[in-house]
């Protein structure tokens, strides 16, 4: 009976050992990509605190990594980094949340109807090449330089990247598709909910992503212009008192919430999309 269960045991202890290696070996991969893509960042930073400690460029015009870092730190204790922060990433918020919304709806009605696409689409592809620079007077203009203009400004720049690709993606499921939903006698509804939307994801997705990038560069644009709040306002701020230091702060910050936010949607991404084979590299 010992022997049994000797034997038994053998393949479980052998499978639990397996999953330990595998895990393993997924996180060594994953610290060696870290530390492969830091290399580059890490030695120009090195590199660019040396120039600066030697006098051989400006700190002036380029501040030393170490310099920035203490105005990082000041505006932190003093709590205007995170009042800051929040502002902006509130009027980002809101702004995606109606450009993309409108963008959503709009690319969903144009993909389902050639009719509408015929009325809509002309106009959109028109007003989506207006750059932000070129119609933030009018706005401001319109609106005045509180928050109405700002978020119209971000909403502008949220639309268009969700109704073009959420368009391209209903337009490119499988007509194959539809002769499988005919069989199984969908309802339209059913069409849209189980078989359209579901197949358009990864264009969707992709929208998402995009506007979601653009909605964060379109902060920029609306707290450069006339704005007394924000990280935006920090790096206007910075210029107009000669605070380069300040200046970095501002795009780091927003290099680094940029990045954030997008490693979040190529995570959903993953989660959503694990049924799609595709080339990894």
């Amino acid at each position: 009976m010992s022997h049994q269960a000797e034997a038994l045991s053998k393949p479980v202890s052998g499978v639990g050992k397996t999953d330990r290696g595998l895990i393993h070996a997924k996180w060594k991969e994953r610290w060696n990509r870290m530390i492969v893509g830091a290399i580059l960042p890490v030695t120009i930073v090195v590199a660019w605190q040396l120039l600066g400690d030697l006098g051989l460029i400006s700190t002036f015009f380029l501040p030393t990594p170490l310099m920035i870092a203490e105005a990082f730190r000041t505006l932190a204790v003093t709590g205007e980094l995170t009042e800051h922060l929040a502002i902006s990433l509130g009027r980002a918020a809101t702004g995606f949340a109606i450009g993309g919304s409108i963008g959503l709806l709009l690319g969903i009605i144009t993909g389902l109807s050639r009719n509408a696409e015929n009325v809509l689409d002309p106009s959109m592809q028109m007003f989506r090449m207006i750059p932000h620079l070129a119609i933030a007077p009018l706005v401001i203009l319109w609106f005045g330089f509180g928050e109405t203009s700002k978020i119209l400004i971000i909403a502008k720049g949220a639309l268009f990247p969700l109704y073009v690709n959420t368009l391209l993606g209903i337009r490119s499921v499988d007509n194959k598709m539809f002769d499988v939903a005919h069989v199984l006698e969908f309802s339209r509804f059913k069409q849209i909910v189980r078989l359209i939307l579901p197949a358009s994801l990864p264009h969707i997705l992709l929208g998402l992503r995009l506007s979601l990038a653009i909605s964060w560069l379109s902060l920029v644009v609306a707290e450069l212009i006339g704005s007394q709040s924000g990280v935006g306002f920090l790096i206007n701020f910075g210029k107009q008192t000669s605070s380069t230091e300040l200046i970095f702060v501002g795009i780091i910050i927003f290099a680094i919430v940029g990045k954030l936010v997008d490693s979040f949607v190529r995570l959903l991404e993953r989660s959503l999309l694990q049924w799609r084979d595709s080339f990894q590299g």
